[in-house]
């Protein structure tokens, strides 16, 4: 047996031909991200006319990667930072008019735009919170599309982490007491009225999804409340009540897509009506629940075209004409078009027709056992084409590390397993999505039962057989990076290469340069799961779960990568490891991309990257690098 032919980095790497479709409210139009100068911009394409598609922004620099139909046919919106400096703005585009400048709503230097909702009780309007008026707390404001004015509707006293306005007018608040709880409150004017307090040690990140009923009433929730498990609550924001409206038997509601705008959210919203259409929960793979007699039969048509979990859905205002993408692990993001009053269905593009997914290696969950008895979840992708035997090895940890890695297309992990790797996503304890006490499992666990979770993942590869002790690289992004450089100070010995990707190399001085309007809100995750840099005896034990406090136990090869625009994780993160190494005279290789933030976005810049992981890791690995070893 051969390994299959060499896919080069560019292949994988490269823009899409096309992503992410939505289709328009009036059912006539599909909006979808493709390339026009190496650079995604939104292009429009008519359902039935035949016409061919139109670019409708003009980006040539950073590129878009976001988009949002209003409910006017006219207008279509999309935000956009710059080289990744998270100041995200909202921008407008006139679909009517092709020579009409694109406007920027929100033009207010230093910036951010969050939250963006276009409620159908509103119509022509977008509420959205922005930190115009002071950079930590974020206002409520509301937009005319049309015109650009923007309204006022609430000034963040502080500590409001989410605004909700109703169809009445009324206004509610998720926010946070002083000790990190989390209250759901009325707002009158000035200040928040609580109607329910949740246990912050609960809630991580917050109690997610948020969601106001249409009629204002009450809210949907994901609540553990009582439970392990997260389940869909609605609750009562006169009396404070809650009531289970959903749940699975053992998957949690699928919270991501309530942190990460990349990943579909958990709710399926009727986009007219903004009534409750199914819900997403999530294991070693999706399940959704109907919880819409029509949707039901709809989802039940939709689930045929591919064996893939369903990702983006979009559809008309009727409910009749329906666009949606798949998630996959070898042929992602495929996006078909089915009109349910006329059963017709038809593929509307594979984003990556120059990868065949039979060439693709597939991704297995399976299921670890730490030393202290923890079932530790895991994903692992083995080459297609080689015995799964004495194997290098690479591990793949997530950010977060409230997050967890899922059942999916990653290209790192395709690239990797073409060269013939074995690679194993761990999903160690804290990883949200496996109920509540698999997340408190990692309170003051840093650097200690978190990574001992990865050495026990690394040791099950090896009893597999499946891995080659001495051919082990560790490789996380973010939160990930932290714990790549934990592998190497702390357990200096077990890897045979390292790379770290904007990840933190000092947990008291990260906490200290986060974004300010982030800092109000680190009590119920960062304060409590590994300490208060205010608190000096605090401060003492973060340094001491610091890679940079162990920089001379480093022997590992280390390739560091960072973003000098990064705003979560700053660029001194890397610099200070990165010198500390060099004065050592210890080989560490640093990559740093003056045009990207957290995470690299342009194309050339990602082959850049992966080109040099590839290079790193077959000089360490032996994995390889070059042509060799394809069949045609």
């Amino acid at each position: 047996m051969a390994l299959p032919k060499y896919i080069s980095v560019e292949e994988f790497f490269r823009a899409p031909d096309r992503t992410g479709a939505a289709i328009s409210p009036d059912g006539t139009r599909i909006a979808y991200l493709a390339p026009w100068r190496n650079r995604l911009n939104v292009w429009i394409e008519d359902i039935d006319s035949g016409a061919e598609p139109r670019c409708v922004t003009a980006d040539h620099h950073r590129g878009v990667h976001s988009f949002h139909w209003t409910d006017d046919p006219r207008w279509l919106l999309y935000t956009q930072d710059s080289d990744g400096d998270e100041q995200w703005h909202l921008y407008r585009v006139d679909l009517d008019d092709p020579a009409a400048t694109v406007v920027d709503l929100t033009p207010f230097p230093g910036s951010t735009t969050m939250q963006l909702e276009l409620p159908a009780y509103r119509p022509g309007k977008a509420l959205v919170h922005l930190n115009n008026r002071q950079v930590e707390a974020f206002d409520l404001c509301e937009i005319d599309i049309a015109t650009g004015d923007i309204a006022v509707l609430a000034e963040n006293p502080g500590r409001v982490t989410y605004w909700m306005c109703g169809p009445d007018g009324r206004i509610f608040t998720r926010g946070l007491t002083d000790n990190g709880d989390i209250e759901i409150s009325r707002w009158d004017g000035g200040a928040p009225h609580p109607v329910a307090v949740f246990d912050g040690s609960d809630y991580p990140v917050g109690v997610l999804p948020v969601q106001l009923t249409p009629d204002g009433a009450g809210v949907w929730i994901g609540s553990n409340r009582g439970t392990d498990r997260t389940r869909l609550a609605r609750l009562d924001l006169t009396t404070g009540a809650e009531s289970e409206v959903d749940s699975h038997p053992t998957f949690d509601l699928d919270t991501r897509g309530a942190v990460s705008p990349a990943i579909p959210a958990p709710l399926i919203l009727d986009p007219r009506t903004g009534n409750l259409l199914g819900a997403r929960y999530l294991g070693e793979r999706q399940v959704i629940h109907a919880l819409d007699p029509h949707f039901a039969l709809v989802l039940q048509k939709l689930e045929q075209l591919s064996d893939g979990d369903l990702g983006a859905i979009s559809c008309d205002g009727s409910g009749q004409r329906w666009v949606v993408t798949f998630t996959h692990d070898r042929d992602p993001d495929v996006a078909y078009y089915y009109d349910h009053r006329t059963g017709e269905s038809r593929l509307l593009f594979r984003p990556y027709r120059h990868l065949d997914p039979e060439s693709m290696a597939p991704m297995r969950p399976v299921s670890i056992t730490a030393r202290d008895g923890l079932r530790i979840p895991a994903y692992l992708t083995l080459p297609v084409g080689i015995e799964a035997s004495g194997l290098p090895l690479v591990v793949i940890l997530h950010g977060g590390p409230w997050y967890r890695d899922s059942w999916d297309f990653y290209p790192a992990t395709q690239l990797l397993a073409n060269r013939g790797y074995a690679v194993l996503h761990v999903n160690f304890r804290g990883s949200t999505g496996y109920g509540k006490a698999f997340v408190k499992a990692a309170i003051g666990e840093f650097a200690a039962a978190m990574h001992d979770d990865i050495v026990d993942a690394v040791a099950w590869a090896i009893d597999m057989g499946y891995a080659d002790r001495d051919r082990v690289a560790i490789f996380g992004g973010s939160y990930g990076g932290y714990a790549a450089l934990v592998g190497v100070t702390f357990t200096p010995d077990l890897f045979a290469a390292a790379v770290d990707y904007c990840g933190m190399s000092n947990l008291v001085t990260y906490l200290r340069t986060i974004p300010a309007y982030s800092k109000p809100h680190v009590a119920n995750n960062w304060h409590l799961f590994v300490g208060d840099p205010a608190d000096p005896e605090q401060e003492a034990d973060m340094f001491a779960r610091s890679p940079i406090s162990r920089v001379d136990q480093i022997r590992t090869p280390l390739l560091v990568i960072q973003g000098s625009n990064d705003i979560r994780v700053v660029r001194a993160e890397s610099d200070n490891l990165v010198e500390a190494l060099r004065d050592r005279d210890v080989e560490v290789e640093y990559l740093l991309k003056d045009n990207e933030g957290h995470g690299f976005v342009n194309p050339e810049n990602q082959v850049d990257m992966f080109g040099t992981v590839e290079r790193f890791l077959a000089r360490h690995l032996g994995g390889r690098d070059d042509h060799s070893g394809g069949t045609d």
